[in-house]
């Protein structure tokens, strides 16, 4: 409501704008070879990648993505989502991202699949720069240890 017609026209205009260029400039940096797009050619707001080749030709997973991602300073995209995709990334930049961010988050993804290529072990034991390593998301979620008590 506080953006007005025009304002919400702009920002959607925006974000398809920032998903194309950012899908466009991984495709450049030659990402696209280890993570092609999983639907069409174009997008709106968001894209999916499909990291099938990725896990296939260089040995470290989505996950592993997403989490040496942290160590270049971004905030993990949403990872294998939708679950028809197998190692989906879904990459969903918003109006309110700068050409710059857009731009080192692209240099930060190729920059990762060439270090994967000569070591996968740096990616599947990232991140390395956070205050806690990789967590056991599994034993998380089916032993959760809660530290607020639960309010009856």
């Amino acid at each position: 409501c506080s953006l007005g017609s025009e304002g919400l026209q702009d920002a959607s205009e925006t974000a398809v704008l920032n998903a194309n260029y950012l899908l466009a400039r991984l495709q450049r940096e030659g990402v696209a070879e280890y993570l092609p797009l999983a639907f069409g050619e174009r997008c709106m707001h968001e894209f999916v990648l499909d990291g099938s080749v990725m896990k296939k030709e260089l040995g470290i997973r989505t996950l592993d993505l997403a989490k040496r991602l942290l160590d270049h300073g971004f905030h993990p995209p949403t990872v294998y989502f939708p679950l028809l995709v197998e190692e989906a990334l879904l990459i969903e930049p918003t109006e309110t991202e700068t050409k710059e961010t857009l731009d080192a988050f692209a240099d930060a993804i190729a920059a990762i699949l060439r270090e994967a290529k000569v070591d996968p072990e740096i990616a599947r034991n990232a991140p390395y720069t956070t205050p806690v390593r990789r967590l056991d998301e599994a034993g998380a979620a089916k032993r959760p240890v809660i530290r607020q008590p639960i309010a009856s």
